[in-house]
């Protein structure tokens, strides 16, 4: 595969058109006015609203896609504090927490509910029929039981926002990071539908390809250490994807793969940054950001109903040399050209904070 281009929508049109992506109109119940003293736009403030927002765990990747969420709505008039109340919960890793957690939500009965992940919007749409709520970082919401075949929510108050990433360049990816490839390490959460979902469709890929998978369960986040060193002599790459176990311990994989000299394929900028060698995915902020157009929707007074559930497949290259040399692979040219070396953030960012400790002495 040549990376000559390696950002592309599936359905880049379909959602800007449906999400509102490319216009700049006002919404209909905001009034903008020009203070012609000072010459500038002044929004009438949007009537107060409460949104309530969980996920099944705290990692980089969840916790940007919840920033985007809340950047959004507050490019749009609703603001954090001011006319927008959030309640925030996080599961802590506990199906069962994620559970009380709904029926909290539910007693409390806020204008919308964000589940981000897919055992906490399964979680929600357990618990409620009539609260609206928008699912995001779902990466297989017919697996997880949230849509139906042809794409429509099992509940009328359920929407939301998934990222089924096309396998195939995933694939072509780890077999040109290891020309020689064979076996593919695959440590994964048995809890979570989506990581068992992808399991499934690499078990039916790689065959095609000459290619086996070695797939190792891990319960906890605690286990993801040990699980990744099973791998020793056994496999040959590792790959993950959207799995909220080893994203909440992404450095207990990170350091035994270095130890196995095994690179570590990923599917989100965040795990590179935390000690992956490459992915290919979504960018998690602007996901978020795109989920934030949905809620906007709701708090708007659009019926849940009337908003169809949308795919995001707007894949970027993210590449580590640092880790590909921890992990004894080299990247090739190709890669570093059309890839972004997120090295080159984390240099960029440790000169700021001490250009910014420096000017503070």
């Amino acid at each position: 595969m040549t990376f000559t281009t390696l950002r592309f929508s599936l359905f880049g049109a379909a959602l800007s058109a449906a999400l509102g992506l490319s216009g700049c109109s006002k919404p209909a119940d905001t009034d903008i006015t020009t203070d012609t003293a000072t010459n500038t736009t002044v929004t009438t403030e949007k009537p107060a609203k409460t949104l309530a927002i969980t996920q099944i765990v705290e990692h980089p990747s969840l916790d940007d896609m919840r920033r985007g969420i809340i950047d959004e709505l507050a490019d749009n008039g609703y603001i954090e504090g001011q006319n927008l109340k959030v309640n925030f919960q996080s599961a802590q890793g506990n199906t069962a927490t994620a559970g009380q957690i709904a029926k909290q939500f539910v007693g409390d009965n806020p204008d919308a509910i964000v589940a981000i992940s897919t055992p906490s919007a399964q979680s929600i749409v357990a618990a409620t029929t009539t609260i609206p709520i928008v699912y995001t970082a779902v990466s297989d919401p017919l697996g997880a039981k949230l849509i139906t075949a042809d794409g429509k929510p099992f509940q009328s108050n359920l929407t939301g926002l998934s990222s089924q990433l096309p396998l195939e360049p995933q694939l072509d990816l780890l077999q040109q990071i290891k020309p020689d490839l064979k076996t593919i390490g695959y440590v994964y959460s048995p809890g979570e539908a989506n990581s068992v979902s992808l399991r499934d469709e690499l078990k039916k890929a790689l065959p095609a390809r000459g290619l086996s998978l070695l797939d190792i369960p891990a319960n906890r986040p605690t286990d993801i250490g040990m699980a990744t060193r099973s791998l020793q002599g056994r496999a040959d790459i590792i790959y993950t994807s959207f799995d909220n176990n080893v994203a909440s311990a992404f450095e207990a994989m990170a350091q035994a793969a270095n130890e196995l000299k095994m690179p570590i394929i990923a599917s989100d900028e965040f795990s590179v940054q935390r000690g992956a060698t490459a992915a290919l995915g979504v960018n998690d902020y602007d996901f978020g950001r795109v989920t934030g157009k949905i809620v906007y929707r709701i708090l708007n007074g659009e019926a849940v109903s009337t908003i169809k559930p949308e795919v995001m497949n707007d894949l970027t290259l993210y590449v580590s040399p640092k880790h590909a040399k921890a992990q004894g692979v080299t990247l090739s040219a190709d890669m570093l050209k059309n890839g972004i070396n997120v090295d080159n953030k984390a240099d960029t960012k440790a000169n700021t904070e001490a250009d910014t400790k420096t000017a503070n002495k």
